[in-house]
């Protein structure tokens, strides 16, 4: 069959710098480099580059660069290269295009049209290095009072909570679509930072039974590896209902995946494909949800906050509302930029809104509705850095979900093939010799550099708003304004524009 895709990156050689050392033939799980022994030269196939920048990184004599292609079909407005693109492998396969990560479309991201407001004369601003700055947060349901018993004692009444020393986590990422690894990075980093990772829905890996103190578990539809004492080991219990790369569709981890550790894992045999359906079969209401909650909460004798994940849609207040009064301690929000192990390229693409609006919109909707202490929200979808936090928290949000950018903190280079299963960098792998690419020694050190870094700046971004708690952030809109937004727009993010 003629193939009538030209290849969408090329490699480029500077032969005057290759020694022949042949790194980067044994760096690449694509088999993009040959070495030609004749000639004494390697060689490369251009059409089986998925741009990792993995040989680039690792080349000796920096004799590698990898430029998108120049090749372009007749200009038309209408039919853009990708899109023709796209019909030819479809035309030639009949499958659905899979993508990894997240939108990559030109979107509006709503992060980078909002400016923080700071304090100068009047409210003077707080310095970090001199004076003391809350980041800890807790998250769970509060009480609507204070008791006291009759000596006038504080009633500890609190429901279980999350306790973070930031207002950050690591969002859910399943045992199989990362590798074991990732897995341990992730878990070490945040024992060692004072904050949770969330298994996602693969289920808990034995070994990681020692962070239970700092783990998330997740119960999907697919029910992969739950069990009591899944269950009992986490600090927290997150039932998904949706995620924003794939509003509305469930997941599936291919059985060539399910191997080993993860098929135990998992409790599935091995080589069957983990498919989550879309909706979970017992659940079709909020009463249903109510019931699933409260079922998790039974097994764990009461000790464990309950999370109900959903994805950002057009319709999420009023989504939002309902698990408020389910009896759910927490909502995570995951917006339309989210990203994913694999996921059809035209939800990915088309399906969600963005996480700044839905943030914006709860909040409101549960404070007008006197709900809003019910629960915490905590919110995903492409969090990128530590403005994107203190935004979001300013928004409503009590806490962050992080992925994509704990991902890249590790070596991920976002050339969006998660769903090939030959990640160079050892992240989004089960490979044997290419998860050990990831030494999760350096890992967890990474992760702990970057949210040591992130805190250091939400401080002092706090203090020049002459803020010095992260809980007075939690909601005040006052400290934001908006650049180049529409009214309606400002009107739903509940913020004034800039200059006023």
């Amino acid at each position: 069959m003629i193939n009538y895709l030209y290849p969408l990156y090329e490699i480029v050689r500077n032969y005057d710098r290759c020694i022949a050392c042949r790194v980067c033939e044994r760096q690449c799980a694509n088999e993009v480099h040959e070495y030609i022994c004749d000639a004494d030269k390697v060689v490369c196939d251009d059409s089986k580059c998925v741009n990792c920048h993995r040989c680039v990184a690792l080349c000796p004599t920096r004799a590698l660069k990898i430029v998108k292609s120049g090749n372009t079909y007749r200009e038309n407005a209408n039919w853009s290269c990708k899109t023709i693109d796209e019909i030819y492998k479809q035309a030639g396969s009949g499958g659905v295009l899979l993508s990894g990560m997240g939108n990559p479309e030109k979107y509006p991201v709503y992060f980078d049209k909002i400016l923080l407001n700071a304090s100068q004369v009047t409210n003077p601003p707080i310095d970090p290095l001199r004076e003391p700055m809350e980041t800890k947060v807790s998250l769970g349901a509060k009480p609507k009072a204070v008791e006291r018993d009759e000596n006038g004692r504080i009633i500890n009444n609190l429901p279980p909570q999350i306790k973070l020393s930031m207002p950050l986590m690591f969002s859910a990422m399943s045992y199989g679509s990362i590798s074991y690894n990732a897995h341990e990075s992730l878990a070490r980093a945040a024992c060692e930072l004072g904050i949770l990772y969330n298994t996602g829905e693969g289920g808990l890996h034995e070994d990681f039974y020692q962070y239970g103190n700092n783990t998330i578990v997740q119960v999907a539809s697919g029910r992969f590896g739950v069990h009591t004492g899944y269950l009992n080991a986490s600090a927290a219990i997150e039932i998904k209902m949706g995620q924003g790369a794939k509003p509305g569709i469930g997941g599936h981890l291919p059985g060539t995946k399910i191997v080993g550790d993860i098929a135990k894992t998992r409790m599935i045999p091995e080589g069957s494909d983990a498919i989550s359906p879309a909706p979970h079969h017992d659940i079709y209401s909020i009463e249903d949800l109510r019931q699933l909650v409260y079922s998790l909460k039974e097994a764990t004798g009461y000790k464990k906050p309950v999370i109900v994940k959903i994805a950002a849609v057009h319709n999420i207040t009023a989504i939002a509302s309902g698990i408020a009064r389910s009896g759910a301690d927490m909502i995570a929000i995951d917006g339309f930029r989210g990203g994913t192990g694999a996921a059809p390229t035209r939800i990915r693409d088309n399906v969600g809104i963005p996480i700044e609006l839905a943030l914006a919109g709860v909040d409101k909707r549960l404070r007008d509705e006197g709900i809003r202490d019910n629960v915490s929200i905590v919110v995903g979808g492409s969090i990128r850095s530590s403005s994107d936090v203190v935004k979001a928290v300013a928004l409503g949000a009590d806490s962050v979900y992080i992925a994509s950018a704990a991902l890249i903190a590790m070596g991920c280079h976002l050339c969006r093939n998660c769903h090939g299963g030959k990640c160079n960098w050892g992240i989004a792998t089960q490979i044997p010799e290419l998860v050990k690419r990831l030494n999760p020694d350096l890992g967890y050190k990474r992760l702990v550099n970057l949210l040591t870094a992130w805190e250091h700046e939400i401080k002092e971004m706090m203090g020049l708003m002459g803020i010095n708690s992260i809980e007075s952030l939690k909601g005040n809109r006052l400290m934001l304004r908006g650049v180049g937004l529409s009214d309606r727009e400002l009107e739903i993010l509940g913020i004034k524009y800039a200059g006023s």
